[in-house]
């Protein structure tokens, strides 16, 4: 651990702090009679709050239960339980669409791999009701995506993501489109990519080569094989800032399954992840005492891994949520600079040449004919000044 997160981890709250000791990969061998001081003075709404917040409360009262009243009050154990059992009836229902989903797709002939959500659940868990999902997650082909979305349409779903697009920028720019189904209150998201650009994605076919079979329903699931699942989850939670402990559980859970970690190395390497996995290794084991190889240690160790980990406890001590907006201007600011972080040196540069191809907002700014979309790259420059220059124009007004 480096002399940051050291500092870092001692301004975490008691309450943080208890809540990563009951996440801890060994909690169960732990002797808790040892443990006491631990438990003083703790404030347990804030407890249930961030508990709450990063999505572990499943664990968390199959954990505390087994206390059988001590150390934790009854209240807070009978708030968990709570929440716990509507989330059984949640996964309950998010896999039974998964099925029909599948079922349906299948008749269709359009592959499907299924990402997180209660499948995962099952998968690395052994129990859908120990993780939390709020919908389901699909990749499939981009070649079938508009029959997908004719058929989830015919299903009931209603197309909730409307991408504003200008040369065929949302391939590259965006990874999937959202649906909702307002009958059965269900969303789901179609993929077409695992991660937004730039970023070097595996193609389905090679994903869907290594795929695994879920044993979760009687019709089959398909779902990312182990390598592939620790390149996903990784990259995942990172862009996210792992500003939830319910993605660094998924990493304890899955590191201490028969992985093969020179094939990881190697595709870490090839999709430009390899500090991403030393970030997701490291903070895993510094926060929850995860296992980690020593086929990646020196990934994980590297000056940059650290330096992305350190930066990712910004995220885990404060209760951020990314998918609230419009975001304070201090996390805004904080996301942009820690994302750019994760680049390697090859997605900066692209990432820096996308600003050069025509954003939809161009195409707000200056309709052209299709046929004339070309001149929205010479015209970038000019139109982007002109936004730059409202933008400062509708902020003086507001200040006066």
């Amino acid at each position: 651990m480096t002399m940051e997160m050291m500092v870092e981890k001692k301004h975490f709250s008691k309450e943080l702090k208890l809540l990563l000791f009951f996440l801890e990969s060994k909690f169960e061998d732990k002797d808790l009679s040892k443990e006491k001081e631990r438990f003083k003075d703790i404030d347990w709404e804030h407890f249930l709050q961030l508990t709450l917040h990063h999505r572990v409360y499943p664990i968390l009262y199959k954990r505390i239960k087994k206390l059988n009243g001590e150390f934790v009050p009854a209240k807070v154990l009978g708030t968990l339980q709570k929440y716990y059992q509507k989330n059984i009836f949640q996964m309950l229902m998010l896999t039974g669409e998964s099925e029909s989903i599948s079922r349906i797709f299948s008749e269709q002939r359009i592959r499907t791999l299924f990402l997180k959500g209660s499948i995962l659940g099952a998968h690395l868990y052994g129990d859908l009701s120990l993780r939390t999902s709020s919908d389901i997650d699909i990749l499939i082909p981009i070649e079938d995506l508009e029959r997908a979305e004719s058929t989830l349409l015919n299903l009931g779903y209603v197309k909730d993501d409307y991408i504003l697009t200008v040369l065929n920028d949302w391939k590259w720019r965006h990874h999937h489109i959202t649906f909702m189904h307002p009958q059965k209150n269900i969303k789901l998201e179609i993929h077409w990519r695992l991660n937004p650009g730039p970023s070097w994605n595996q193609s389905f076919e090679d994903l869907w080569e290594r795929k695994k079979e879920s044993s979760i329903a009687d019709f089959p699931l398909y779902v990312l094989g182990e390598e592939d699942l620790f390149l996903f989850l990784v990259s995942h939670g990172a862009r996210h800032g792992w500003s939830r402990l319910r993605w660094l559980v998924d990493i304890d859970r899955l590191v201490i399954r028969d992985l093969d970690w020179s094939c990881i190395k190697k595709l870490l390497k090839k999709y430009q992840l390899t500090q991403v996995g030393g970030q997701a290794l490291l903070l895993s084991s510094e926060l929850l005492n995860s296992y980690s190889p020593p086929e990646l240690k020196e990934i994980s160790n590297s000056k940059k891994s650290k330096k992305m980990a350190e930066g990712a406890l910004f995220y885990i001590k404060q209760l951020v949520n990314l998918h609230v907006e419009p975001l304070p201007e201090e996390i805004a600011n904080y996301h942009k600079s820690h994302l750019f972080l994760l680049m390697s040196f090859k997605q900066k540069v692209l990432f820096i040449l996308s600003f050069l191809f025509p954003y939809p907002e161009d195409a707000l700014a200056l309709p052209l004919p299709k046929a004339l979309h070309f001149l929205y790259f010479p015209l970038r420059p000019f139109l982007w000044a002109i936004r730059r220059k409202r933008k400062q124009a509708m902020l003086q007004e507001d200040v006066t």
